[in-house]
């Protein structure tokens, strides 16, 4: 499958370390603080014309900080292009300062008018850009800046947030008492780390990234908060097969669940790793459930597995093995669980395979475990809302806890090693149609399958993550609602084979 164009940078940084990088630039690439605002409202004003074409007449809403000159930036460039400009403040011309007061001189004398902000002065507008606080928010949105968001989300128009919609922590992504709702947000100078976590997937809309002009390599200094899953991880994972390649060479992975009633979840697991490229796939489950694991895919090879030493001859065959998915929770499960958790295989933990590990923890090395957020509870023994309120620090404590790689799945699934001194991963692709029963068995397949073909925990969680959003995302072309997990599979090979 042709690669995508990246338009985003690889890595994230706090909103301190792009206010350092700000200042760097300024110190050494000779540009002033207007400078760079100028740049930020004509890079806005790019966007809004390539994404709203046919649009006529903005609404610009301007705090009193930086954020609010970028608007008023906007406005004066926007006029001067054609349109109908309404520049609206929510507070005083007169309290502006600095850059945005220079800015604001500038868009008078280029004959914009500046108005107090009314919602009403909203209606006319085909879009609304978003300039009310930006990175400068540092206490709870109140007064006039909390009429003036409400009133913008409750309007109806599609919004361009600059730099990050107001309301909105840069740091943590979670909004205050009240948020704008983009259709898209253009950040400038580097992407922060807020616009990737907490509730911010509801809030910035499609992300777009301006960099004013300035060399990335100024960023260079600063390790990153989060670094961006990108195509050139699955190149790296999945490179074009030798031509001498054959499937013992490729991979032999071993999948163990199906319980009685639950086939599907090992049927799926198995055929994404099927499609993602394992080599060979062997699968232990239930007896009730071979026969619904084997139909139409003889391709897999399963057998029966009523006890733990029934696994023996599969271990001894496997290059890595994943546990989970439809295991359920009985004596059958237990026994098979605590086998294959002793056996010398890298190992993928998922669905039930977790539940298991946390109610009986078990030190192990080279495995990489795969929850969703209350799984990820019950193994840091707190809740599911605690872990969403910090995800970074969830997945941090369940790599360094049980010595795991650990992929905490969700909107925006973040990824970190047992090296505390590495960088999370953050894959920023998927879907809403993705929330639907065994869209995680196939993740775990996948996962298992660039396992066996890379030998590498890390760069198989990278990949495999990816590899299983991408697939999600084009699956989705024809709607995200009543998408199954099984839409994914052929999407799966796709991409599983980047050029």
């Amino acid at each position: 499958m042709t690669a995508l164009l990246e338009r985003l940078p690889r890595r994230v940084f706090s909103t301190g370390q792009v206010r350092e990088i700000e200042a760097l630039a300024i110190a050494t690439c000779g540009v002033t603080s207007y400078e760079l605002m100028s740049r930020a409202g004509a890079a806005a004003l790019e966007v809004l014309a390539r994404r709203w074409p046919s649009a006529r007449s903005l609404a610009i809403v301007c705090g009193a900080g930086n954020n609010g000159g970028d608007g008023l930036v906007v406005a004066r460039l926007a006029q001067a292009a054609g349109y109908g400009v309404r520049a609206l403040l929510v507070v005083d011309a007169g309290k502006l300062a600095g850059t945005a007061a220079q800015a604001a001189a500038d868009a008078l004398a280029a004959g914009v008018v500046l108005e107090p902000f009314t919602a009403p002065a909203l209606g006319a507008a085909d879009v609304i850009v978003d300039g009310l606080l930006g990175t400068g928010l540092s206490r709870p949105v109140t007064g006039a800046f909390l009429t003036a968001i409400e009133a913008v989300n409750a309007s109806a128009k599609p919004v361009l947030a600059l730099d990050v919609p107001s309301g909105l922590d840069t740091d943590t992504g979670w909004p205050s008492a009240v948020a704008v709702r983009a259709a898209a947000t253009v950040t400038f100078l580097g992407l922060k780390q807020g616009l990737f976590l907490g509730a911010a997937v509801d809030h910035c809309g499609d992300l777009e990234f301006a960099d004013l002009g300035l060399p990335l390599e100024l960023a260079a200094p600063f390790p990153p908060a989060l670094e961006r899953l990108t195509v050139d991880d699955l190149k790296r994972a999945l490179p074009r097969r030798a031509r001498s390649a054959h499937k013992g060479s490729c991979g032999r992975l071993l999948l163990v669940g199906g319980g009685p009633g639950m086939a599907g979840a090992i049927r799926l697991a198995a055929e994404a790793a099927l499609r993602a490229g394992a080599g060979l796939v062997y699968v232990a489950t239930h007896a009730d459930s071979v026969t619904s694991v084997l139909a139409g895919r003889p391709e897999i090879i399963c057998k029966s597995a009523m006890s733990a030493r029934d696994l023996e001859e599969f271990i001894e065959l496997a290059d890595a093995a994943v546990l989970g998915p439809g295991l359920g929770r009985s004596a059958w499960a237990d026994g098979l669980w605590s086998r294959l958790v002793a056996a010398d295989l890298p190992l993928v933990v998922d669905a039930d395979g977790l539940n298991r590990l946390a109610a009986a923890r078990v030190e192990r090395g080279r495995w990489l475990l795969t929850p969703h957020p209350g799984e990820a509870g019950r193994l840091l023994e707190t809740t599911t809302d605690a872990v969403q309120r910090d995800r970074r620090a969830a997945v941090r404590a369940l790599a360094k806890k049980y010595g795991a790689h650990a992929v905490l799945k969700g909107p925006n699934t973040l990824i970190a090693t047992p090296n505390e001194r590495e960088p999370l991963a953050v894959c920023d692709r998927g879907n809403p149609g993705m929330a639907t029963g065994g869209t995680g068995d196939v993740l775990a397949g996948a996962l298992g399958a660039v396992l066996v073909q890379t030998r590498d925990l890390a760069l198989a969680a990278r990949a495999g993550v990816l590899l299983h959003a991408l697939a999600g995302d084009t699956a989705a072309v024809d709607g995200e609602r009543g998408m199954v997990a099984g839409d994914l599979l052929p999407h799966l090979r796709a991409w599983a084979n980047p050029r």
